[in-house]
């Protein structure tokens, strides 16, 4: 459609829409029916109940709670292993600048420490990855 006839179909569809028709609500129906409306893909209101009330479709948003509960817990582990990220780049730093064996030991026993909680970090991602793409996949 070109778009000097969609600009024709708009304006026919506005100058079409003359009749009013109020409803007065509750606090809380009022509520329920923003709730409603949100969780579509209508702009405003009056699309929403036009669109209900003449029994048209109404596209509604779903969201996958499992899915959700694994995108915490991916960002979770994503700010632990940033963490562990950033306690080897200092051990790193540390080892540059020593110059006596027995602060190595020491730093080498940080490093074996940190180096094992990454990689049980990276195990949990790979877990959480996993389950992630079996959900996405039977959809």
């Amino acid at each position: 459609m070109s778009k000097r006839e969609n600009d024709n179909v708009m304006k026919k569809d506005k100058s079409n829409r003359t009749k009013w028709l109020n409803i007065r609500l509750t606090p809380e129906e009022f509520q329920q029916l923003i709730r409603k409306v949100q969780r579509t893909t209508c702009r405003k209101t009056s699309e929403y109940a036009r669109k209900v009330l003449l029994s048209e479709p109404v596209i509604v948003n779903h969201r996958n709670q499992s899915f959700d509960e694994v995108m915490i817990e991916l960002t979770r582990l994503r700010r632990e292993l940033s963490t562990a990220g950033s306690n080897l780049n200092q051990a790193v730093k540390r080892l540059h600048a020593l110059s006596q064996i027995a602060d190595f030991r020491s730093w080498l026993e940080d490093y074996e420490a940190d180096k094992d909680h990454l990689i049980e970090l990276v195990n949990e991602i790979n877990i959480y990855i996993s389950k992630a793409s079996k959900i996405w996949l039977q959809s």
